[in-house]
């Protein structure tokens, strides 16, 4: 492999393109309130709890896939920006982000060949890598606003019902975490952080 001066700028270029993801913004604050989270901080998080999970629950896994659909997870945002989760209007936001893989995954300086397919997979995919990656991606923002007292909720105005339903697929994968949640989310209506609809 040859590494002259002009790959290197090329591999330095594809590093810069992609640490755009640490100026995309996330409506979820960081533990303790003081700013919203970014979506390479989400991605090193959800990379983190997916790795976790798999390990607490004894799941049949390969980790190291995991953790890397993990990191691909949110590349997409780079160029689409983050959709909010309860947003009336989420439906072309797949489309922006599959683009804007697909434009990093052409760029000479990236050397990791499985980009695209590694996206579409955590996209699209039912293996139970990309099912946990599902839990864990809907649970940590779900965690946030359990931290700082459902500051996103109460500042968009969520509803018990919205969360329900966007969280109601937890009890197929991982019930134990749903009914942790559940409780959770009984604990926000009670103390005003989620209107009560």
């Amino acid at each position: 492999m040859s590494n002259s001066i002009e790959q290197l700028a090329d591999l330095t270029d594809f590093f810069m393109e992609i640490d755009a993801l640490k100026s995309v913004e996330r409506r979820s604050y960081i533990g303790g309130g003081a700013r919203l989270e970014n979506s390479a901080e989400h991605s090193w998080h959800l990379a983190m709890a997916c790795w976790t999970l798999a390990r607490r629950f004894d799941l049949p896994v390969s980790e190291e896939k995991l953790i890397k659909l993990a990191l691909v997870h949110d590349l997409g945002e780079i160029d689409a920006g983050d959709t909010f989760l309860y947003a009336k209007e989420r439906s072309d936001a797949h489309q922006q982000e599959r683009r804007c893989v697909a434009r990093l995954a052409a760029h000479d300086g990236n050397n990791i060949d499985e980009l695209n397919e590694l996206w579409e997979e955590q996209e699209t995919g039912s293996s139970l890598e990309t099912r946990l990656l599902k839990v864990a991606d809907r649970l940590l923002p779900f965690l946030l606003n359990v931290k700082n007292e459902g500051r996103t909720w109460r500042d968009l105005g969520v509803s018990r019902s919205q969360v329900l339903a966007a969280h109601a697929f937890i009890a197929d994968e991982f019930e134990p975490i749903h009914a942790w949640m559940l409780a959770q989310i009984d604990n926000a209506v009670a103390r005003g952080w989620l209107k009560p609809d």
